[in-house]
């Protein structure tokens, strides 16, 4: 039985990995939800797109106790994660490549903010214009989604994209040095070594939960596709090196 110590413990180590490769990981998440705080509601309702373990969910909630958050991903063994460690949050087994996926959020409102952390670029660029749309449908006017992710733009800045990416690179050497945390694929080796989530790990075949690669991986794929789904403004609201918070306003 996946007990919530044990599934915080595993959070926590997947927390440092993803500081791997975002060493200002807890300066974006900081950000973010400040510009939530910011919309001027004490008790905003604000969906997490690809929210994994719950990270940024459980971050949210903490700063903002009156907030509603629907955290949504297709991933089983992560939601199992987020649900042993954070029971107080709510958890949606979707998959947003699916359209129709808004269906099953069970909001009694139009929310005020879509957030996401280093998630939407595993969607391929026809699937996140869909999605996107379908988002469209659920935000109030003048709500927001604020997307953290590393974007680059060697469509129309080449040399600023290169720029972009070596100060990530160099900011990543300060920080870790020879130190740095083990990676992506360590960790999912890890956890699907440990018996308790065998079960799990399995489901995670059937599940929509499989990775393609960075498939919207490019700035303007997501500009584009935010601005035909009708937002009114789209723009970069923090970044550093390629690691940036993108903002469109509903």
């Amino acid at each position: 039985m996946l007990t919530h110590d044990a599934a915080q413990e595993w959070i926590a180590r997947w927390d440092r990995q993803q500081e791997g490769y975002l060493p200002d990981r807890e300066e974006r998440f900081t950000v973010l939800i400040d510009a939530v705080e910011a919309l001027g509601r004490p008790d905003p309702l604000v969906i997490d797109l690809g929210c994994g373990p719950g990270s940024l969910s459980a971050r949210l909630v903490e700063r903002l106790p009156r907030a509603t958050v629907v955290a949504v991903d297709a991933d089983p063994l992560l939601l199992g994660l987020g649900r042993a460690a954070y029971p107080h949050l709510t958890f949606r087994s979707l998959d947003l490549r699916v359209p129709g996926w808004t269906a099953s959020l069970g909001l009694d409102r139009p929310a005020d903010a879509a957030v996401s952390t280093t998630a939407l670029h595993w969607i391929s660029e026809p699937e996140l214009q869909t999605m996107y749309a379908e988002l469209a449908t659920v935000l109030r006017q003048g709500g927001v989604l604020l997307n953290g992710d590393h974007l680059d733009s060697d469509d129309d800045t080449p040399a600023i994209a290169r720029l972009e990416r070596a100060v990530h690179d160099r900011e990543g050497a300060r920080v870790f040095a020879d130190e740095k945390p083990e990676d992506w694929r360590a960790w999912w080796d890890a956890i699907a070594a440990d018996p308790r989530f065998a079960a799990l790990d399995a489901a995670r075949t059937t599940a929509g939960a499989g990775h393609h690669g960075s498939e919207s991986h490019l700035l303007s794929q997501h500009v584009e596709a935010l601005r035909k789904a009708g937002f009114a403004e789209v723009g970069t609201l923090w970044q550093r090196g390629n690691n940036r918070l993108l903002c469109a306003v509903r």
